[in-house]
């Protein structure tokens, strides 16, 4: 039986909850809460959790950041649930950069939170897997980008 799983009193199997990267990310949003609300701060700390990602993650996530940053420069840089995001003038994130390793995936994920303005009828894409950037994606993504804030 693994860790995540235990037997209920009824003997049927029963979630024991969050996952240990779960619990750490929870951990980092509690973190990033009482943080500064400076924004040169929250971008350097945006920088400092993408120069923690492995390869080839840390080329993507800085990848991203440029062209996120060149394409929506009303967008400001920070970590959200330890991870780069880039939150509107509200405050609230717009998108966000989750780590294939850091949560175990096969694949990182750009994702697009409902601050987006993604809008398409009654159904559309809020992520999109991501195992390399190249110039025809980074162009997609420019493009999504620029619609999320547009």
């Amino acid at each position: 039986m693994s860790d995540s799983v235990k037997k209920s009193t009824s003997g049927k199997k029963a979630s024991s909850g969050f996952s240990a990267e779960e619990k750490a990310a929870m951990k980092e949003r509690a973190k990033e809460m009482k943080a500064s609300s400076n924004k040169a701060e929250a971008e350097a700390d945006a920088l400092a959790k993408i120069a923690e990602l492995p390869e080839p993650e840390r080329n993507i996530a800085e990848r991203l950041h440029t062209l996120i940053k060149a394409n929506a420069p009303s967008l400001s840089p920070k970590t959200w649930y330890g991870m780069p995001a880039y939150a509107n003038s509200d405050g609230k994130i717009v998108c966000f950069y989750q780590s294939a390793q850091k949560f175990g995936t096969r694949y990182g994920t750009l994702g697009f939170n409902d601050s987006a303005r993604l809008d398409d009828g009654d159904f559309w894409p809020v992520a999109f897997a991501l195992k390399e950037l190249t110039p025809a994606i980074e162009a997609k993504i420019a493009a999504i980008v620029k619609k999320a804030v547009s």
